[in-house]
């Protein structure tokens, strides 16, 4: 087991071990426990974690909040539209000053072409843990939990594993490609069979695809893409149908184009989920576009592990706030 952690960044788990993965998945289940029992774990006491958002945040933020009260420390709320970010201050300058005012700075920044090297530009300054709450490539605190929930419901051993990140239809605003680009690289390193299912138009970039096969070559799985959404229902047993916008191919911002409305029938549907195996999972990072991406009979269904799924941002979060601004 990988211990050393303290002052690592968090921004992709493509820069973490396996080893350290499973480390960080270990700490997770047992802070989970140690919540359901009542346990105190003042693991940070008086530690202060600046929480950078430059969009809005349920999940993500109260996981956050509520982890490091948990933990003993406290969390500063950052709107960068009322930081002097907004008048101009470059990354540098935040992250040499917040970095000596607290113990860890998370960030989202989803912005295209812009969001992940933001955060690459604050971890090259900080003297303090970076940890990703969301760019426009990365999720890891959105995968790692949807990895903690696979074990959790399907057992630690995941080999081929069928699941199915599949593209849905949405209407709600141009969702960045992190969720599915987080998952397509994490799960074929747990030996999981992966496939990925969108219209055409909705490509996640190509050396995502290259290293999606190289982790499956490397840990026993598989990887495959596929352009039809019945086949990738057929025989799964993880099913995580979600919109993600078309940045790849065409980076407007516009939210509904003649290749989203071409795409409608792209939806999680009671007749889709029962070509899944017979104990199949639904799962959704939320928040989902009702009634588009899926129906509430499925959604609010005998499949769904959404709140299971939600409910592990917590613990994951604790954890790599335990690990990366405390542990040694």
């Amino acid at each position: 087991m990988q211990t050393v952690f303290r002052g690592r960044h968090f921004i992709t788990l493509e820069e973490w071990t396996k080893e350290e993965v499973d480390t960080l998945l270990d700490v997770s289940c047992e802070l989970k426990r140690d919540f359901a029992m009542g346990k105190p774990t003042p693991y940070l006491p008086y530690q202060t974690v600046f929480l950078m958002f430059f969009e809005q945040s349920t999940r993500t933020r109260n996981s956050m909040e509520a982890g490091i009260t948990q933990l003993g420390g406290h969390a500063h709320f950052l709107d960068t539209s009322n930081m002097q970010i907004a008048h101009g201050e470059v990354a540098k300058d935040t992250a040499v000053i917040l970095s000596r005012m607290g113990h860890a700075i998370a960030c989202r920044n989803c912005f295209w072409k812009q969001g992940n090297e933001y955060l690459r530009e604050l971890a090259k300054w900080s003297t303090v843990p970076i940890i990703n709450m969301q760019d426009d490539l990365y999720h890891p605190l959105q995968g790692i939990a949807d990895l903690m929930t696979i074990r959790e419901k399907r057992g630690a051993n995941t080999q081929h594993l069928k699941v199915s990140v599949i593209w849905a239809y949405a209407t709600t605003h141009k969702k960045p490609i992190s969720v599915p680009l987080s998952q397509v690289l994490l799960f074929p390193r747990y030996g999981m069979d992966v496939t990925l299912a969108y219209p055409q138009g909705y490509d996640l970039p190509g050396w995502v695809i290259e290293k999606a096969r190289k982790n499956a070559e490397a840990h026993g799985g598989s990887f495959r893409i596929t352009h039809d959404q019945e086949e990738a229902y057929r025989n799964a047993d993880v099913v995580i149908p979600k919109n993600w916008g078309s940045w790849v191919t065409n980076e407007s911002t516009e939210v509904v184009d003649s290749t989203l409305e071409a795409n409608r029938g792209w939806k999680c549907t009671e007749d889709r989920m029962a070509l899944t195996a017979k104990d199949s999972l639904y799962m959704h990072a939320l928040p989902a576009d009702r009634k588009n991406e899926v129906v509430d009979a499925v959604i609010d269904g005998p499949h769904s592990a959404i709140y299971d799924e939600a409910e592990n941002r917590l613990h994951t979060a604790k954890a790599v706030m335990a690990l990366t601004m405390g542990g040694r």
